[in-house]
């Protein structure tokens, strides 16, 4: 099989996998006990939370450790929009964002808040123009992802974030899960107030992740109980998880400095070789992330070629894995301005570090006879 799925999940690096086993069996206890063991397990996360500081250019006392990436949007958006309420009830966020972001944000209306939701360019990249006009006295946060999980569109963070910076009291929070290892990340030079990551699209575990709170940032913790996670996320702490996620980070940073010119590569094979194929419109660019390329095939549901690959070993995805099982429509590509028939007919390749020039070649040539069939079935 031929895995291009991977901006919905990886492959767990076995190294990861087995630093997950080996805390799990030599570190049960819970690092909250006051006996010998709890405190040995304790000093496992301190580690874990200085490494993973370390490998990201921030503090310790800025790391919160939480089960990835809707968790920890939820905690960002949330958690400000709750804490910060008495400053301004008024949130922006994109009309591109993950469900994770998007949805979050738009159930705060229940509770009073405004959401101002700024349009893409064709190519889903963020009008920072409209950015600035949806500013308002009430505004308290503005939530920008990285790298668009559907398409890969890049996100202009520095200049958001120098924007925002010009505003005291707005926050700046970015879903930075697609981008981690991919595109580099830079959370103080970026002005970033918070900041999203996910272990499972990293080669990691799923049900680990990363949310970054700068020092001096308060937020209204969403889950009470122990106080553990500098009383932001209480709850006995999944130890093994986070030493798994912070050995999973260190070498998706050691892959994109090594071979990030690898994922490029495939990117443009992938550009070059679908531009060859009848009948298909491709709605990534290169200027996008080099993991991720997104295209359409008119006429024929996205389900019916997915199946229709998966039968010839083929395994890719139409949009974000959250939200793929619902209606067809991309509300991400119709953000972008496409019609109807290429909003509907989307399918996204995702590629690793892992991914070899064979398997794109062997993909294009499946695609090729594969919409040449289905066309000739369905007229």
């Amino acid at each position: 099989m031929i895995y291009l799925d991977n901006s919905a999940t990886t492959k767990p690096d076995a190294s990861v996998l087995q630093s997950f086993i080996q805390v799990n069996e030599k570190y049960y206890g819970n690092p909250s006990s006051i006996h010998k063991m709890g405190g040995e397990v304790e000093k496992l996360q301190t580690k874990a939370r200085e490494q993973a500081a370390q490998l990201l250019g921030v503090h310790p006392s800025e790391i919160i450790f939480t089960s990835g990436g809707t968790e920890g949007n939820n905690m960002a958006i949330k958690g400000i929009a709750l804490q910060h309420q008495q400053r301004g009830k008024h949130i922006i966020t994109s009309s591109i964002e993950h469900p994770a972001v998007y949805d979050a944000c738009l159930s705060l209306e229940k509770l009073g808040f405004t959401v101002t939701i700024i349009p893409v360019n064709e190519h889903g990249v963020v009008e920072v123009e409209a950015l600035k006009a949806a500013i308002t006295d009430e505004t308290i946060l503005v939530s920008i992802m990285h790298v668009n999980n559907e398409i890969g569109a890049i996100q202009p963070i520095e200049e958001i974030g120098e924007i925002v910076r010009k505003h005291k009291k707005i926050f700046f929070h970015v879903d930075a899960v697609q981008a981690l290892g991919k595109v580099p990340v830079l959370i103080k030079r970026a002005n970033v107030d918070l900041c999203t990551f996910s272990g499972h699209k990293i080669n990691g575990l799923k049900g680990t992740g990363l949310l970054y709170v700068r020092d001096g940032v308060t937020l209204f913790p969403l889950f009470h109980g122990g106080g553990q996670e500098h009383a932001l996320r209480s709850g006995t702490e999944n130890v093994a998880g986070n030493v798994a996620f912070v050995r999973a980070l260190r070498l998706i940073l050691e892959c994109e400095a090594k071979e990030g010119e690898h994922l490029r590569h495939i990117q443009q094979q992938l550009l070059d070789g679908l531009a060859e194929i009848k009948h298909i419109y491709v709605n990534s660019t290169v200027e996008g992330a080099p993991h991720i390329v997104h295209f359409s095939v008119p006429g024929i549901k996205p389900e019916v070629l997915i199946h229709a690959l998966y039968e010839k070993g083929i395994i890719l995805s139409t949009k974000s894995a959250c939200s793929s099982k619902q209606d067809d429509k991309s509300r991400v590509l119709e953000a972008c301005g496409k019609s109807n028939e290429i909003a509907t007919s989307g399918i996204r390749v995702s590629t690793s570090y892992h991914t070899t020039e064979a398997e794109i070649k062997q993909f294009l040539s499946v695609l090729r006879s594969t919409v040449t069939q289905l066309k000739g079935i369905l007229g």
